[in-house]
């Protein structure tokens, strides 16, 4: 059977050797002059070896206590680094974080999301789920989402009350809100549609056929908002498709079948690269937000993701 060691009898070899005395090994020890014997004794029992000559100086290594004296440093600093890698196991972040996301990648910078994600969190694990912002909003209340992308704000949305059973509202739900950036909305026409489009206002586009979306989609709700204004009410899109997907969206305007909303930046690729029609009167303002419930924004997976978004977005 090998013998055994245990770590204190492994300091006592190493304090002698670095001192070249008991008294001073045992000080630095803080131990009594013979326990440290007792302990080398027991070392060079269980080696069965010579580690140690005695001079007038003190105790000198022998060469097989010089051979030795490497591998009880490195065991020792193997077992400080098992203890430091189990003291910091018990501050690590870990859990499994629930992330909605929106519309494509390259927009959200979702890739460099979760890059900083992995460096900084590493014992976190991720799962995403793709919707429109409304049902990420929702999911977030239900809480079957921790944190989401959302297109436009919050706190304004009617959908944010607890109601009870009576119907009344009763609590309004409070969202942390990160603003990653703000950005317009233009109204895209089929090619070939500029006298119909072009310097035209809300009132003279409601009159063409428009693809509709759910109302989980940003697009609804600002178009929503649009008609739903003072001098347009009543006023309602000829709508001619309901389109859940902005790619399909895009297939469907270059096809002719209606205008849509998109995103400015790709209403001018599309103008550019198909000849799309950019409506020039008319535009919606809205903003790309990183949401939470405000009640959870401490905890610590969520922490990290808010953490790891900010860097993303810096």
């Amino acid at each position: 059977m090998s013998p055994s060691f245990d770590p204190q009898t492994l300091r006592a070899f190493v304090a002698v050797a670095r001192q070249g005395n008991v008294s001073r090994a045992a000080e630095r020890l803080h131990l009594s002059q013979p326990a440290v014997s007792l302990q080398l004794k027991g070392l060079a029992a269980n080696t069965g070896l010579t580690l140690f000559t005695r001079t007038p100086q003190g105790l000198t290594l022998t060469r097989d206590g010089a051979a030795l004296l490497p591998q009880a440093e490195k065991a020792l600093a193997a077992l400080a680094d098992f203890a430091q890698a189990a003291l910091g196991l018990h501050s690590t972040v870990r859990g499994t974080l629930r992330i909605g996301t929106i519309l494509d990648p390259e927009f959200t910078r979702l890739g460099v999301f979760l890059k900083e994600l992995v460096e900084a969190a590493p014992q976190i694990d991720t799962e995403l789920r793709q919707g429109m912002s409304g049902d990420v909003l929702a999911q977030i209340i239900r809480g079957d989402l921790d944190v989401g992308f959302y297109l436009g704000w919050p706190e304004k949305n009617e959908g944010n009350w607890v109601f009870a059973k009576d119907g009344r509202a009763q609590a309004a739900i409070h969202f942390e809100v990160m603003e990653l950036t703000r950005f317009t909305y233009r109204v895209i026409a089929p090619a070939g549609w500029g006298p119909q489009v072009r310097d035209r206002d809300w009132k003279a586009l409601a009159a063409l056929p428009w693809l509709a979306t759910p109302p989980a989609s940003a697009h609804h709700r600002l178009l929503s908002r649009v008609f739903g204004e003072a001098s347009l009410t009543g006023l309602e899109p000829r709508r001619v498709a309901l389109v859940d997907q902005e790619a399909s969206m895009l297939d469907l305007v270059k096809s002719g079948v209606g205008l849509s909303l998109a995103r400015d930046s790709i209403a001018i690729r599309e103008s550019q690269a198909h000849g799309l029609v950019v409506a020039d009167r008319v535009s919606l303002d809205c903003v790309l937000s990183f949401i939470c419930l405000k009640s959870r924004v401490t905890e610590p997976v969520v922490a990290s993701a808010w953490g790891a978004l900010a860097q993303a977005w810096r």
